[in-house]
């Protein structure tokens, strides 16, 4: 029996028995304990090499055992502190929440700028220069994280289970974790890949401008977990909602799993709308994306069969609406 197959049949067994058990209807993405929240630091990345400082917010799980880790890269414009309704709920479910924060494409783009000269800011900001820092940023941190791990004394010392990482990110930090997490770069002659990295999740992902969709994303051999919108159209770049839908096919099978939010513009996945949005926030639209995200950290960096369950089964459609999108490959 070859290992593939027999990784098939034990996953398949491992599903028939969380069923048996009853695990798979019990299972709830959101269920959280409110006696202790979640431990919530500050700290900085020191890269020598790069004379560069990377900031950091991270949500340390209650208890002391440890956490798988899951790491979050924002948007253009935007800092550690935000998304923190996904840093507080994963770290409440037992994650290390690590929520990079990228220095040129970060709040310094348009703080102090006046009003009228923001856009432009921002857009200048949007370069391959400022894209490369950011993966390079991504590795920064996961080296410094296996080095506090090991340090006596600090905060972080044996909490982390750093075989277990996941990535993930909004918009430009979409972007950014498509690349260290398995994405083909034409033209690039390397790979910005992080083999550290066993899963990760797209807050609108894109496929980058004039690329072959099969050959990008073909060879992504980690699940994916890709969410976007109906109206998911960023007020910078030319990332439409064509552009978005267009990742899910291409990926290989195993593990991936898409979801579009009806109506949903691109500011659904952060905590406060943006410029030009024309629909009203949907309550639910963030109950969903925590629903969906940790039952996908669950099964993919915990190995958790009930979760694995829910998440391929009937479990997504008890939290989405009528006419949002599931779907799975």
């Amino acid at each position: 029996m070859t290992a593939p197959f027999f990784r098939v049949v034990f996953g398949f067994a491992l599903l028939t028995f969380a069923y048996a058990l009853g695990a798979g209807p019990d299972y709830d993405p959101l269920k959280v304990a409110d006696t202790v929240a979640p431990k919530v630091l500050n700290l900085t990345v020191q890269d020598a090499a790069r004379s560069r400082e990377v900031p950091l917010r991270v949500y340390l799980p209650p208890d002391a055992t440890r956490a798988p880790v899951a790491l979050f890269s924002h948007g253009l414009g935007g800092t550690r502190e935000g998304s923190a309704y996904l840093g507080l709920h994963w770290a409440a479910r037992g994650f290390a929440a690590v929520f990079l924060q990228h220095p040129g494409s970060d709040s310094s783009v348009w703080a102090g700028v006046p009003p009228k000269e923001r856009m432009a800011a921002m857009q200048k900001a949007a370069n391959a220069a400022n894209f490369l820092l950011r993966l390079r940023d991504v590795s920064a941190v996961l080296d410094q994280l296996e080095r506090w791990n090991a340090a006596e004394g600090h905060p972080f010392a044996g909490r982390l289970d750093l075989t277990r990482i996941g990535m993930s990110g909004h918009s430009f930090g979409a972007m950014t974790t498509q690349a260290v997490s398995g994405q083909r770069h034409a033209g690039a002659g390397i790979s910005f890949t992080d083999p550290r990295i066993r899963a990760a999740i797209l807050f609108s992902p894109s496929l980058p401008r004039r690329a072959n969709a099969a050959q990008t994303f073909g060879a992504v051999n980690i699940p994916w977990l890709l969410m976007t919108g109906t109206k998911d159209v960023a007020p910078i770049g030319d990332a439409d909602v064509a552009s978005r839908l267009a990742v899910f096919p291409a990926l290989p099978p195993g593990g991936k799993y898409e979801l579009v939010l009806h109506n949903a513009e691109h500011s659904a996945f952060t905590e406060r709308p943006l410029p030009g949005d024309t629909e009203k926030r949907n309550p639910n639209h963030h109950r969903a994306i925590l629903a969906l995200s940790t039952a996908f950290w669950d099964a993919w960096l915990r190995d958790d069969a009930a979760a694995r369950a829910w998440l391929d089964g009937e479990g997504p459609r008890s939290v989405l609406e009528r006419e949002d999108r599931w779907q799975r490959k």
